[in-house]
Order: C-alpha cells, then structure tokens, then sequence
C-alpha cells in the first residue's frame, strides 16, 4: 500500500518560500555560547529544516535567561552570520504576557510584535502567530492589528497557535483570508487535534497545520513516561523500517492528510541531522490506525 507520510515541502499562504516538513523550534535555543548557537542553527538548515518557529516567551523556561532571550540569541547569531537569513523562514509569536497571562490587545500585540523585531534584528518576520488566545480581546481587534503589522511591512503571513477550532474561524471572520498557519500540539500522546476540528478546519481553508512537540517533549524517543502500548507499537514499526522510533512517532504526524509541519525541539546536533530519516518511514492506512488505537488504548467504534 502507498505510504500516507508526505515529505515534501509545504507552501504557506504568503510566505514565498516553501518550508520544509521539519522546522526548527527555538523553545529549547537557550544556548549562551553564540558560535554553539549558530551551529546547532546551520545543522538543522542543512537538514532541510529552513523553517525557524520562536517566541517572545521562549527563554522563561527551560534554562532561559529570561523573556525574549531566545529571540535576542537568534538575532545575535544572524548578525554573526547575516548571509544565514536568506535560507530562512522565519516565524515568531506573541500575546503571551506573563504575568497578565495573554495580551492580545492592539498594544499589547503591537508591542509584542515590535520587540521581537528588535531583538530578531530584523524588520520583517515571515510569519507571525498569536501564541496563545486572549480571551478578552475582541477578534476583530486582533485582525485589525495583525492586517495593519501587515500593511506597515513587520509581518508578511499570519497565523496562530494553540486555538480552538472556533477561535480560529472567529479571527479568520475578521482576516480578508484565510490564516496562513495553526500550531496545535499534535503527536502519538496528544490526539486531540485529529477530533477537536482544528485539522479540519486547516483542511477546509488550506491553512498549514505546524505540530509542535510531535515527540511529546522526547516521551516518545525515550520512551520514558509514554504509553507502553505506544511504545510497543512505534518500536514493531522503527524495526520494520530500520529507522529509530522518533522517526516513526514523526513520521506519524506527517501521514495526517493536513500535511502537517513537525516542529522539532532538539538541540543536539545528531538528532536534528538524523532527523530527516523520519521523510522515508512508510506507514500505511493499517499502519497510522493501529498507532492510533495504540495511543488511545482501546478499539475505534
């Protein structure tokens, strides 16, 4: 049987280049060593990964330095390597305001906006995403804020992350188009987005879906923490196909007929330069299936 997982590169609405099926996620770039920085960055370019997905909020957490601190080692290393700039599509977010905790007001996304420009060193973003909804903010406000960052040159696509299905028809209401891109999380331990509606809505408008944390924060790599019949199943099928189980647990998210992107976390460089082994797993309809009972553990009706 034909495999279902799609390794092409993905267009989003736009964006003039089209991204690879991995991107680069920056929640863990919390390096302090810029040349380490760099490198880690390059690896993943040179794998094919030229899509880099940050935030402001990025570096609050694991090991950071503090908020925006991800960004601003982003923007220290394209200064150090400007030439690094055209081989990216670059994505940031915004609306996440600890301590309120979201602040998608026409400031305060403004303002958000603004800051990660200065610390990217760059006067446009590719794609900029609501990272989290602000349920006090009018969505119509939103759009109006994001179609003006637009008009003014700061942002060329727009998207969101970690929005309801609803809530992202209620933004789009007010867009003259669709939304370029949602961000759900999606993997073997997080099912939701293959029932809530948010890949079908992706579906409906031609949005691109990006997943993030498909290895479940490395649960799925270790196997520590994960579903043993997860586990059992991911490991019957990386043997089959002489890969690793990531690359299975990947491959996964990429056989979802949204043609979703896996936004890849880890730093190390011998994952990310492994990590396209994932494009040539062959998983069949029986296959994404038996994964799926696996993760829900028990028959679909």
């Amino acid at each position: 049987m034909e495999s279902l997982v799609d390794g092409s590169p993905r267009t989003i609405r736009g964006v003039d280049s089209p991204v690879g099926a991995l991107a680069f996620g920056c929640w863990r770039f919390t390096h302090d060593d810029v040349d380490h920085a760099r490198s880690v960055l390059e690896t993943a370019l040179d794998a094919g990964m030229n899509m880099v997905d940050t935030a402001d909020v990025y570096g609050l957490d694991w090991g950071g330095s503090g908020f925006g601190a991800n960004e601003a080692l982003l923007g220290r290393v394209l200064r150090r390597a400007p030439q690094l700039r055209d081989r990216i599509v670059l994505a940031t977010k915004g609306g996440v305001a600890p301590p309120v905790p979201y602040d998608s007001s026409p400031a305060g996304l403004r303002a958000a906006c603004e800051g990660s420009l200065r610390r990217l060193g760059v006067e446009t973003v590719d794609l900029y995403q609501v990272h989290r909804p602000d349920l006090l903010a009018h969505p119509a406000l939103v759009a109006e804020t994001l179609l003006a960052l637009r008009t003014e040159g700061k942002i060329r696509a727009i998207g969101v992350s970690n929005h309801t299905a609803s809530q992202h028809v209620a933004l789009e209401s007010h867009l003259d188009e669709p939304l370029a891109t949602s961000q759900p999380e999606f993997s073997l331990a997080e099912l939701s987005p293959l029932r809530d509606g948010v890949l079908d809505h992706c579906m409906a408008g031609g949005t691109q879906p990006m997943a993030w944390s498909p290895l479940a924060g490395g649960r799925l790599a270790t196997g520590d923490g994960a579903a043993s019949t997860v586990v059992t199943t991911l490991d019957r099928l990386a043997e089959r196909e002489g890969v690793s189980r990531a690359d299975v647990a990947i491959a996964f998210v990429l056989a979802h007929p949204a043609h979703p992107i896996a936004v890849l976390g880890t730093q190390r460089p011998e994952r990310l330069g492994a990590a396209p082994a994932a494009l040539t797993v062959h998983l069949d309809r029986t296959d994404v299936y038996e994964l799926i009972v696996a993760s829900d553990g028990e028959p679909l009706p």
